[in-house]
C-alpha cells in the first residue's frame, strides 16, 4: 500500500514505483479526497480515502485542534489497514502520510518512507522512528537519519527515451528553441505574471510551453505559445523542450537535470515554504547543473534577461552532458523487497 498526497509532488513519485510493481505485486493507495485520488483513479489503482490533518504554517490558532484530529485520522487509517492487510506501507512524506504511518506501525506493518528534499519535512521527521528505513534522494539527507538510505529520486519510465522532433510535431511547434515554464502543480502567480508580461518579446525568439496551474489559463493567441493547466504526459512535454524555467521542487528538479534540460530555477521562498526549494536549487547550482534566480529579484525584464542567458550558457550545457542521470527506482524496489523479507 502506498500513501502520500496533498500535491502532485507527493503522488507522481509513488505512481512511478506503483508502475514498476504492477506485474509483481497487488498495489493499492491510501490518501485524501485530493489530487492523489484523482491521479490514482486515472491510473486504475484501488484507492482508500481518509481525512488527513494538515499543519498551517504561521497560524497558531488554526493548529490547536491538530492532536484531536490526528487521533481521529489514525483510527480511520487503522480501520482501513486492518481491512486491506497490506504487507508493507510505502509513504512519500507530507501530512497525508503521517496518520497512516502511525497506524501501520501500531499494527506491526512494515513502513518505508521517502524524502525528496535535502532538508526533511516535518512529517518524515515525526515518522522516521516508526519506519524500517528512511529513503532519500540526496546523500546528505540520509546521513541525518539513523535509518537513512540514499536511493535517489523515483522517476516515471515514460519520461525517458522520447523523440524530440516527434514531440514538437505532436504539439504543433516549429524547430526554434522551446522553453518550458512551470511553477508546480498549482502554478506560480509570480512566474506566470512575469512570463505573460514579456510573452510577445520571448515568442519572437522561442517557442514557449507554459504549464500555468489549474484555473490560471489566459486567452493568449501568439505564435509558438502553448498554455496548459496541467500535463498528463510530462514525457512528451520534456522531450519537446530545449530549456526550462521552473520552481525547484525536488522531483521535477531531478527529472529536468536527469533529462539534461538546461534549467533556470526560481525556488519558492515565501512564508508558506520551509526553504526546501532554495536548498535544492543551491545544491544543484553548486554542482554547476543549473542557473538560479531568487524570487526577490524576479521582474518581467529580469526574467527575459535570464532566459537569454540560460540559452547562451554553454558551460551549463557541457556540465549536463557530462552528468550521469540517476534514477532511484531500482534502489527503492530493492529496499521494498528487503523490508518484506525482514
Amino acid at each position: 500500500m502506498f500513501c502520500g498526497g496533498g500535491s502532485a509532488g507527493h503522488v507522481t513519485p509513488n505512481l512511478a514505483i506503483c508502475d514498476e510493481l504492477k506485474d509483481k505485486a497487488e498495489v493499492c493507495y491510501l490518501g485524501t479526497d485530493g489530487i492523489e485520488k484523482e491521479l490514482c483513479t486515472k491510473a486504475d489503482i484501488r484507492f482508500s480515502e481518509y481525512d488527513a490533518v494538515k499543519l498551517v504554517r504561521g497560524k497558531f490558532f488554526c493548529n490547536l485542534a491538530i492532536p484531536f484530529k490526528l487521533i481521529a485520522s489514525i483510527r480511520q487509517c487503522r480501520r482501513i489497514l486492518s481491512e486491506e492487510k497490506p504487507d508493507l506501507l510505502f509513504c512519500k512524506g507530507g501530512y497525508v502520510s503521517l496518520a497512516p504511518a502511525i497506524a501501520a506501525s501500531r499494527l506491526q506493518i512494515p513502513v518505508l518512507t521517502h524524502e525528496s528534499d535535502i532538508s526533511a519535512g516535518l512529517a518524515n521527521k515525526l515518522m522516521a522512528r516508526r519506519c524500517q528505513r528512511v529513503l532519500t534522494t540526496f546523500p546528505v539527507t540520509a546521513a541525518r537519519f539513523k535509518n537513512g538510505v540514499c536511493t535517489g529520486s523515483p522517476m516515471r519510465s515514460s519520461l525517458f527515451g522520447r523523440d524530440k522532433a516527434e514531440s514538437k510535431r505532436k504539439l504543433g511547434l516549429d524547430m526554434r528553441p522551446t522553453i518550458l515554464f512551470f511553477g508546480g502543480g498549482s502554478g506560480s502567480e509570480s512566474i506566470n505574471d512575469c512570463l505573460l508580461a514579456r510573452l510577445a518579446c520571448l515568442c519572437n525568439k522561442y517557442n514557449i510551453i507554459h504549464l500555468c496551474g489549474k484555473g490560471n489559463k489566459k486567452d493568449c493567441k501568439i505564435r509558438g505559445f502553448i498554455q496548459l493547466e496541467f500535463a498528463d504526459d510530462m514525457g512528451l512535454i520534456y522531450a519537446a523542450c530545449d530549456y526550462a524555467v521552473a520552481r525547484c521542487g525536488s522531483n521535477s528538479a531531478n527529472e529536468l537535470i536527469s533529462l539534461r534540460i538546461p534549467t533556470l530555477f526560481i525556488p519558492l521562498e515565501n512564508s508558506s515554504s520551509r526553504g526546501d526549494q532554495a536548498e535544492n536549487a543551491e545544491y544543484f547550482r553548486s554542482a554547476g547543473l543549473c542557473r538560479v534566480l531568487h524570487e526577490s529579484e524576479l521582474t518581467p525584464q529580469r526574467l527575459s534577461e535570464e532566459v537569454d542567458a540560460l540559452v547562451a550558457d554553454e558551460k551549463l550545457k557541457t556540465a549536463l552532458e557530462r552528468f550521469v542521470p540517476k534514477c532511484g527506482n531500482v534502489n527503492i524496489l530493492r529496499e521494498i523487497e528487503r523490508a518484506l523479507r525482514q
